[in-house]
């Protein structure tokens, strides 16, 4: 079975822009080893001292993966690998000329083997498992690669690692290059693939196809510059076209990810493969039609495998059959010319240039059906004041709810918390007066997702403007493109809450990021009730 080595909280952490606590990474190295990966890199001892207190008290946890630290060829490193406790050491020495020239000026190849090799024999004194990596193997002359391996095998290392530092390999070559190490080794081989050229899911695979039995990853693919391998791509690929195993928990992957996107404040990209918000989400009308007759017409994996649920949206490219879905769904029924209208006015809308969002389409069926949902929350006024620092946010909201207007206040620890805390406040009250169960169970709905649009920034304009000029047909359109995009543009925020495993999205659209959430929290809430 193929050994997987998570690299998140060191490789990952080296993200630019990305710090951890100690107990951050404690959250996350038990979630990985729920995961079930084999080895858990949890840092580098040598580093500091948070970092050193981090890498034992993950080595100290109790876990059942194997916990690594990363170590240079140098005693004082694998004493701080030793004295946090770690179980094994991923020691790295430079393998290519120009990291040996620049690290090393003043040493040879064959010293860096000979230091490897009484690095390596160190590290066994101490009773460490030995992982050793040839860093920028992928520059590096194969041969003196082999000479390194097969000294420091005879050393006394247990495993090797070949790593592609900065992601100049090709998926042919990872493959081939594998091939000859393995056969050459009879010892665990690894692949360390970095994404500089988005080939690192590719690399990993096909060093695998070529004999590795480990492989380096992160959760998201975080890393330097462009990220590592992520692990959630690399398992899923080999295991679907390769039937190849590890073991991972599939179904635990997605919790993970989210996990390490929200304690790493870095966000994933909305069409990552896998984990992004878009991979199970379905607008298209010839798609989605499909898709609910035959959920494998439209998707290579089920979401349930990782522990996702799939999501119809609708726009100008919904068709009848997610339009029909989402009117069952409200509780009306429909003739065919009443959806054909519907369908009519959405594509208007967005053929104008203006994003559907759900409360539209939701007044768009009503309009089209001539109905109206009794029980509806309507946002009639929001105020949040930001006070100094150490000032707790207010916020002041006036909702209508069936009819009935409520105003309610609460303290946040930021402005969106403080304007759900009086929206659910303002619910509370409304339950209470009028015994109304279902709204009061409103107040214990999760929050699993939010997202807000990037604004662009001046920069982006200037050169929309200098492509404008070079083209008259295209005069006019600067104004519009910055009242859509510049500081003063419309927001779209998009929640997602959770209530008794339903899952339900809305967008909110404002020039203010705290209306917009709301907005958007509250059309959630409209489909809950």
């Amino acid at each position: 079975m193929l050994r997987i080595l998570d690299t998140t909280l060191r490789d990952g952490e080296q993200t630019p822009g990305v710090s951890l606590t100690v107990e951050q990474k404690l959250i996350i190295a038990q979630a990985l080893d729920d995961l079930g990966v084999d080895v858990i890199e949890a840092g580098t001892a040598i580093a500091g001292e948070e970092e050193f207190r981090a890498v034992k008290e993950i080595a100290n946890a109790g876990l059942k993966a194997e916990i690594c630290s990363f170590a240079r060829i140098k005693e004082i490193d694998i004493d701080a690998v030793a004295n946090a406790d770690a179980d094994s050491v991923f020691m790295v020495a430079p393998s290519s000329d120009i990291h040996i020239k620049t690290k090393f000026p003043n040493k040879s190849g064959d010293d860096i083997i000979e230091m490897s090799v009484k690095a390596v024999e160190y590290a066994k004194e101490r009773g460490l498992i030995v992982e050793f990596g040839a860093e920028d193997s992928s520059r590096a002359n194969l041969n003196f690669v082999k000479a390194l391996f097969r000294a420091v095998l005879d050393a006394g290392a247990d495993r090797l690692t070949f790593t592609d530092t900065v992601g100049v390999l090709t998926p042919e070559k990872a493959e081939c290059i594998m091939r000859e190490l393995t056969s050459e080794f009879n010892v665990p081989i690894a692949f360390h693939g970095h994404n500089d050229f988005g080939l690192a899911t590719a690399n990993t695979i096909f060093a695998v196809k070529g004999g590795a039995r480990e492989i380096h990853v992160t959760i998201n693919g975080l890393g330097e510059r462009a990220g590592n391998a992520p692990l959630e791509e690399v398992v899923l690929a080999l295991e679907t076209f390769y039937g190849i195993k590890t073991k991972i928990r599939k179904e635990k992957i997605y919790d993970t990810s989210k996990l390490v996107e929200a304690l790493t404040r870095f966000p994933i990209a909305l069409n990552k493969p896998i984990v992004g918000y878009n991979a199970f989400m379905h607008e298209s009308g010839i798609h989605t039609s499909a898709l609910l007759r035959n959920a494998k017409a439209y998707e290579p994996i089920s979401p349930e495998m990782i522990g996702r649920k799939r999501a119809i949206v609708h726009g100008k490219h919904s068709g009848k059959a997610s339009i029909m879905r989402l009117i069952e769904e409200l509780g009306y029924e429909a003739s065919g010319e009443q959806v054909k209208e519907i369908m009519k006015r959405i594509k208007e809308m967005e053929g104008r240039g203006q994003k559907v969002m759900g409360s539209d389409l939701i007044k768009i069926i009503e309009e089209v059906l001539k109905v109206k949902k009794g029980k509806k929350i309507v946002l009639k006024g929001l105020n949040v004041v930001c006070g100094k620092s150490g000032t707790s946010p207010h916020a002041s909201i006036k909702i209508c709810l069936n009819g009935e207007d409520i105003e309610a206040t609460a303290l946040g620890k930021g402005p969106f918390d403080a304007s759900i805390r009086a929206l659910k406040n303002a619910l509370k009250e409304y339950a209470n007066k009028s015994g109304d169960k279902a709204v009061g169970e409103l107040v214990n709905v999760k929050l699993v997702n939010y997202k807000a649009n990037a604004i662009i920034d001046d920069k982006v304009i200037e050169y929309i403007e200098k492509l404008v000029e070079k083209n008259p047909k295209l005069s006019g359109l600067v104004e519009k493109i910055r009242i859509m995009t510049g500081t003063d543009a419309p927001v779209d925020v998009i929640i997602q809450l959770e209530k008794d495993d339903r899952v339900v999205t809305a967008i909110g659209r404002s020039t203010d990021i705290i209306h917009a959430s709301v907005e958007a929290y509250i059309e959630c809430l409209n489909k809950l009730i």
